[in-house]
Formats: C-alpha cells, sequence, structure tokens
C-alpha cells in the first residue's frame, strides 16, 4: 500500500501520501503532505504518533463557525497554524456534518435528511471548482505546500474527507498522479472509516428510532459521483485539470515547478 496510515485513534482516516507514484514514475514523498481529520478527537496515545510526524505547519479549511463548536485541536510542538477556510453558507451541509461528528447535535440528521442528499454533496463538488472563496483557499492552499518552510504540513476540515478530499485531489494532480490512482485515493475514506460510521449511526438511531439511514449515509461517506462532479465541473469551466490549476486557482509555472520539485522524490 502507497504512503503510510499514522494509525491515530482519533483520526482514523489520517494518513501520508508519500509513496504515491507521480509524473515520470516518481513517488510523492513520505512524511511531507498528511491530510487528516479535524485533530480534536486525538487521544493521548495519538499524540506521541502525531509528534513523531513532526509537522511544520497545520492548514485547517474549516469555517470560523465550524472551529468554535468543536474541540481545539490537539497538537504537539509549536507549528505554524493556517486557517484557509472553504465554506459556503448557501451549503449548509459541512455545518451538519460537523454537529453529527461532534455528538453534540444528532437531532441535526433531520435536517441532513433535507440538505445532505447525494445531489446536494455533489453541487457541493462544483461549488468547490467554481466558488470564488473555494478557488481562492484551495489555490493559497497549493501556494503554502510548495514551500519548503511549510512541510510537512498536516492539512484538514471536520471529517477529512470532502474539502480535504478535494484538496488532495488538486495536490496530486499538480504531482502528476494519475486520476484512477487519486481516485483510489478518495475511497479510501470508506474504509478507513468504518467502524466510525456504525457508532455514529447507532447513536443517531438511539435519538431517532425512525431513522432513515440512507438519509444521512450521503454525507457521511465519500461516493465516486461527488468526485465526478468536481471532475465534470473541471472540464466544463477550464477543459482539464491543467487550466484549473492556471486558471480556476492561479497557480503559475513557477508554483508547480516549486511544488513537485519539493514533494517528488
Amino acid at each position: 500500500m502507497a504512503g503510510r496510515d499514522w494509525a491515530l485513534i482519533g483520526a482514523p482516516n489520517a494518513r501520508d501520501l508519500g509513496g504515491l507514484v507521480a509524473a515520470d514514475g516518481r513517488r510523492v514523498r513520505p512524511g511531507r503532505l498528511i491530510r487528516t481529520p479535524a485533530l480534536g478527537r486525538l487521544t493521548d496515545e495519538d499524540l506521541p504518533v502525531l509528534a513523531k510526524l513532526g509537522p511544520t505547519c497545520v492548514l485547517d479549511l474549516r469555517d470560523h463557525s465550524e472551529i468554535a463548536v468543536a474541540p481545539a485541536d490537539r497538537l504537539t510542538g509549536e507549528p505554524r497554524i493556517v486557517h484557509l477556510p472553504v465554506h459556503d453558507p448557501d451549503h449548509p451541509v459541512f455545518t451538519y456534518v460537523s454537529a453529527v461528528l461532534l455528538g453534540h447535535d444528532l437531532d441535526a440528521y433531520a435536517e441532513l435528511a433535507r440538505q445532505g442528499t447525494a445531489r446536494a454533496m455533489a453541487e457541493i463538488y462544483r461549488w468547490f471548482v467554481t466558488g470564488e472563496a473555494a478557488r481562492s483557499n484551495f489555490g493559497a492552499a497549493v501556494r503554502l505546500a510548495a514551500q519548503p518552510e511549510n512541510l510537512p504540513l498536516v492539512y484538514h476540515c471536520s471529517a477529512g474527507k470532502d474539502r480535504t478530499g478535494w484538496l488532495t485531489a488538486i495536490l496530486l494532480s499538480a504531482l502528476g498522479v494519475d486520476e484512477a490512482v487519486i481516485r483510489a485515493e478518495y475511497l479510501r475514506n470508506n474504509e478507513l472509516t468504518d467502524s466510525l460510521r456504525a457508532v455514529l449511526i447507532e447513536a443517531m438511531r438511539r435519538r431517532q428510532p425512525a431513522l432513515d439511514v440512507d438519509a444521512v449515509l450521503p454525507v457521511l461517506e465519500v461516493r465516486d459521483e461527488y468526485l465526478d462532479a468536481g471532475y465534470q465541473e473541471v472540464r466544463r469551466v477550464h477543459g482539464s485539470f491543467d487550466g484549473y490549476l492556471r486558471d480556476g486557482l492561479g497557480l503559475t509555472d513557477e508554483i508547480l515547478t516549486a511544488l513537485r520539485a519539493q514533494l517528488l522524490e
């Protein structure tokens, strides 16, 4: 298996992108790019694992409203903290996902059933491509990763699957990783969070005996159709992912060259 799972109890889908095959047969350097969910649920046992990684910079893609109601990230050392919120008030699904994940508003499932359909999730991925805040801050995130002083870089949103997943697709595409490899890495979230999803669903069932599981699953997992929606929007607006990187995210040849120099073996 490419990369490394960091075996964080409080962040089961945390993983290192190192080892993935990129352009010209080169590989992503291990220990440079680590994607995680929010780190407020890390256990005491997790902290030495994180310390071994030694992140220099932690990038948080959550909105301030999400951060305010969540436990503070548990960190080791004194990494630089950067907030680049990717959040659209017209797509409130993230708010409800955060509430459910934190366990303090399990009744939000009814709103999830209304707002959190697979169609709504696909629409969010299209917004990732065209939304002004998304373009600005995803572009800024890539520039952050291209600077050696920010590596190792840990980056996360709330659940570590959608905003984090799309940023991962951006970074790996910029490094020349094949789309099929990117898709497989994206879909690994479901395997890694299977137990967590079961716990969340059972907790919601206790509060809502008539829970419609099919109504909440779309926001608790990742799906091919979500990633497809993002890719389709890229092609519709920019013609290609390369066009999206350059025109949508404002990434110059200089930045992309620096990114590859830092992150490819």
